[in-house]
């Protein structure tokens, strides 16, 4: 088999069974959970969005420009 094979086959085992992670420090998490009015859980997850929507914006902006230089 080919390199690219191979590596495509592990990429896509990986994939098909995802591992179960707890990505959050543990104080990050009990304040969290510690906390009744919920306020910092909703200002981590505007955070979170917001860093993850970023990247999209700047990639669709790339791709808009170069569909436009194109034209």
């Amino acid at each position: 088999m080919s390199i690219k094979r191979t590596l495509f086959l592990v990429v896509m085992v990986v994939a098909a069974f995802p591992l179960d992670a707890d990505a959050q420090c543990a104080m990050c998490r009990a304040v969290l959970e510690s906390e009744s009015s919920g306020k910092a859980a909703e200002g981590i997850n505007n955070g979170i969005v917001y860093l993850m929507a970023v990247p999209y914006v700047l990639v669709a902006g790339l791709f808009y420009f170069i569909y436009r230089k194109m034209r």
